[in-house]
């Protein structure tokens, strides 16, 4: 076996590691710059989608008045049946006994929540056995 000259065009291993470390270093740059053109495009999107939402709520809420405000009317039916006042009184009093209803279901909901006995008391357990050992 003869060993071939080493060559002025050969890399050197220094070379090779240092071009080896650029090239790393040039990806991971690459990699960083890709990962957040990614993420400032899922924000955007995010944002576009909670200002629809915002904006479909409004629109339900628009949408809940004149609802509220036609079932007034159909009360009156023109003229024929309840007086316009009273009509709007019967939706207000309607809205009113539904928040009631809401407001009282949520505070029995409410009232059902509980500490979590069991874990403080595992918890105390544990602690006087740590200040005995």
């Amino acid at each position: 076996m003869a060993h071939e000259p080493v060559t002025d065009s050969d890399p050197t291993i220094g070379r090779l590691v240092s071009d080896a470390s650029r090239d790393v270093s040039s990806l991971i740059r690459n990699e960083i710059r890709l990962a957040k053109s990614e993420i400032q495009l899922s924000v955007k999107a995010g944002g576009i989608g909670i200002a629809l939402f915002a904006a479909a709520g409004f629109f339900a809420l628009m949408s809940l008045i004149m609802l509220s405000v036609a079932i007034a009317y159909f009360i009156n039916w023109n003229g024929h049946g309840l007086s316009l006042h009273w009509a709007f009184l019967i939706v207000f009093g309607f809205y009113l006994l539904l928040a009631a209803l809401l407001a009282f279901i949520g505070i029995r909901s409410v009232k059902k929540v509980r500490a979590p006995e069991k874990a403080i008391a595992q918890a105390n357990e544990t602690k006087q056995i740590l200040k005995r050992g």
